[in-house]
């Protein structure tokens, strides 16, 4: 039993120390901001063209993709009423 009772309070000695050397929510916080604009710093911004371009393709590949399902819609509509008025 008595050694039970040391390793309990060996670890719970551990658990102290190890949240006395962690740093507090505010450092942690701040070392995240800091780190968080160095990366945006590194970061390949596009320039106004590419963005433009890439605005238009994707909103081409939208009414595209709109078109597809309005036309599969439209020709599953049509094939149902087909059969509904050919077994009624």
């Amino acid at each position: 039993m008595p050694e039970n009772e040391k390793l309990e309070q060996t670890t719970a000695k551990a658990a102290k120390k190890d949240k006395k050397s962690k740093p507090g929510f505010f450092a942690r916080s701040g070392k995240w901001l800091r780190e968080m604009k160095a990366e945006l710093k590194k970061v390949q911004w596009p320039t106004k063209k590419q963005t433009f371009n890439n605005t238009v393709v994707v909103i081409v590949c939208c009414i595209v993709v709109g078109i597809c399902i309005w036309a599969f819609d439209w020709l599953a509509q049509s094939v149902i009423g087909a059969l509904l008025d050919l077994f009624q």
